[in-house]
């Protein structure tokens, strides 16, 4: 493919229009080869054309558009609707368009009349006709049976002798041309999250800065080589990345800072993510920085013999935070605060400090109801301690952040609720109500929240992992689909039929990834005779059937729809041909996949590593040997020395 690239799509259909095409629907369609696959037959080395003629020729632009016409009359390019596919390099995805009753293909799709350079495809994707510029000829290629070659093509790649396998790993390390920054700088960044990757490659990959996998791995040795590490950038990633580490890893990880600013911070992530020991606890209790000591004093879990302690530090800010600061202080800052021009004292983020401090007076709270700054008033809705002046205050705020906040505040009546719900924008991405989310384990509680008129906090509700069978009876019919979107993603006990029901609408989520089709409860017998069902979500359930064969992932692959063959190309029954196959689909999600799938052989497998779109994946796939898992990691510091002053 010659690609030249600078045009936007607005330009491109610009470009297509002048030449006589009219666009007949949507860009890219995903059951064809991709358009790099499509100009590999019209512009290789072993490209022999249909069609040659001499670029002197004074008739070369109408000979060009007759020619090109003809051929995809014959080869069936253009179909009973007038319509084909066309790239003209300027994009990823094919147009499909139609001949405008006066076109001048040859004319206008090219550095200038007379050198085009074009490929035009089927709508079913089985043939072509591509236009190229040669040295005193432009050459037309028409090629018929792609589907067949394609197949066949995949057949013979998939058919690897093992000397072949290692002649193929030879060849990528052996390559005459050395990997470029962007390439070995993709595969370092992306081969830790390669499951077959062992301790031994992450640790490296630590020492090179790479610490994007950390919040993913289970390895006690690799977590232990980060806490230790001499580079604070993979200590403080390990504590910002991790969602669960062991008490003593985050002991070991705070103790080990040297900065106080940084063994603060670290403090209060682990607080919220899992803990320190006893011993840690003790440490922190009687730091050196009043920094830290701050943050020790606001930890939850911290023994009271401790807290006590740190109510009579020296430090009036260790003092505040253990509950020993002075109220009439508090009040006295915030209306500073509030009213003097000093930016000294206007700082939004004490400001919202307050707002959330359980300990925070009622006057100060009364104060913050008419803070000019939103987070601050959207920060305060939440104060369980709120007067019920600045709760009215705040439900009437002007701004609809805040007023959400204030309607679900735990002191309201069902009928103030209801009250508030018209106005509120409930459509954007929902947060749990945390004073609902720590009353998961009172099924009272649970049952009369599920009744709530609040969407928010019969979501919330749905977040608990168990639910007393009539509370999950209730939500799984809840009228709100993202409460029954919360129940399939968080709760156990979540029913086989509304599982059903979310998945098709619904692939998971970033925190979810895998929910509802990995529900415990998502039904699995009896899914074969989706198979045959029109709705593609549906149809692709019948591949997770104890019953389901690899024939049928067979045959998935082949789909009409992008979203089943990407089922397919994650099947572990997929053949090596058809997961060779799909790395030319037309559909990006389904490249990716395959690029992933371990039964791609070795020669494929190097293509895809050193391919622009597909490296990210291929360097993914648990069938890379470890040699090369180092030769990689070689690559990228012999690279980086050289670049080195």
């Amino acid at each position: 493919m010659r690609p030249r690239r600078g045009r936007t799509r607005a330009e491109l259909v610009a470009l297509l229009g002048r030449a006589g095409l009219e666009t007949a629907g949507q860009w890219g369609p995903e059951n064809v080869l991709t358009p790099a696959a499509a100009w590999r037959p019209v512009a290789s080395y072993e490209t022999v054309p249909t069609v040659t003629v001499r670029d002197d020729r004074p008739d070369l632009v109408p000979a060009l558009n007759a020619q090109w016409h003809r051929l995809a009359r014959e080869h069936g390019v253009i179909d009973e609707k007038g319509e084909f596919l066309i790239h003209v390099g300027d994009d990823d995805a094919w147009a499909r368009v139609r001949l405008a009753p006066v076109w001048d293909l040859a004319g206008v799709l090219g550095d200038r009349p007379g050198q085009p350079e074009f490929v035009t495809l089927s709508v079913d994707g089985d043939a072509l006709v591509g236009v190229t510029c040669e040295e005193y000829e432009v050459w037309l290629v028409a090629v018929e049976g792609i589907r067949e070659r394609r197949e066949e093509e995949a057949r013979a790649a998939a058919r690897e002798s093992a000397e072949e396998r290692a002649a193929a790993w030879e060849g990528l390390r052996g390559a005459r041309l050395r990997p470029t920054r962007r390439l070995w700088g993709t595969w370092v960044d992306w081969l830790g999250f390669n499951d077959a990757a062992s301790d031994e490659v992450l640790i490296r990959l630590l020492d090179l800065g790479v610490e994007s996998f950390l919040h993913r791995t289970s390895s006690a040795a690799v977590l232990d080589a980060a806490v230790a590490h001499p580079d604070p950038r993979i200590r403080a990633a390990l504590a910002e990345r991790r969602r669960s580490t062991a008490p003593e890893q985050w002991t070991a990880l705070v103790l080990g800072e040297e900065s106080p600013a940084r063994r603060a911070l670290f403090v209060g992530i682990a607080a919220a993510r899992g803990g320190l020991t006893e011993a840690g606890h003790e440490r922190i209790a009687t730091d050196p920085s009043p920094l830290v000591r701050v943050e020790a004093a606001r930890t939850p879990g911290l023994p009271s013999h401790l807290l006590t302690a740190l109510a009579a530090d020296p430090d009036p800010s260790v003092r505040a935070a253990a509950g020993g600061g002075d109220t009439r202080q508090q009040t006295a800052a915030i209306d500073r605060a509030a009213h003097e021009e000093s930016a000294a004292h206007e700082d939004p983020h004490t400001r919202q400090t307050l707002a959330a401090d359980p300990h925070t007076h009622p006057d100060v709270l009364a104060l913050l109801a008419a803070d000019e700054n939103a987070d601050v008033r959207r920060t305060l809705a939440a104060h369980p301690s709120l007067p019920a002046d600045a709760l009215a205050a705040l439900l009437a705020d002007e701004n609809e952040p805040v007023r959400r906040a204030a309607s679900v505040h735990p002191a309201l009546s069902e009928e103030q609720r209801a009250a508030c719900l018209p106005g509120l924008d409930l459509d954007g991405m929902r947060h749990d109500v945390p004073w609902v989310r720590d009353l998961h384990g009172d099924p009272e509680a649970m049952r009369r929240l599920a009744a709530s008129c609040h969407p928010l906090l019969r979501g919330t509700v749905a977040r608990a992992r168990h639910l007393p069978p009539d509370v999950v009876e209730r939500l799984a019919r809840d009228e709100d689909r993202v409460v029954r979107l919360f129940l399939a993603e968080s709760c156990d006990d979540a029913p086989a039929d509304m599982l059903l029901e979310v998945w098709q609408w619904w692939n998971g989520s970033f925190s979810s990834p895998g929910r509802p089709r990995t529900h415990p409860n998502f039904p699995r017998a009896g899914l074969l005779p989706y198979a045959t069902d029109p709705h593609p979500r549906l149809r692709q359930l019948a591949l997770d059937d104890p019953e389901s064969t690899p024939e049928l992932v067979e045959r998935f692959s082949r789909d009409e729809d992008g979203e089943v063959r990407l089922r397919a190309a994650t099947d572990p029954r997929l053949s090596a041909a058809s997961a060779v196959r799909l790395l030319d689909d037309g559909s990006a999600p389904v490249r990716h996949a395959a690029a992933r799938h371990p039964a791609l052989p070795a020669r494929s497998l190097v293509r895809a590593l050193r391919d622009r779109e597909l490296m990210r994946d291929a360097v993914m796939n648990p069938a890379l040997p470890e040699p090369v898992m180092h030769w990689m990691i070689d690559t990228a510091v012999a690279g980086l020395e050289e670049q080195r002053p």
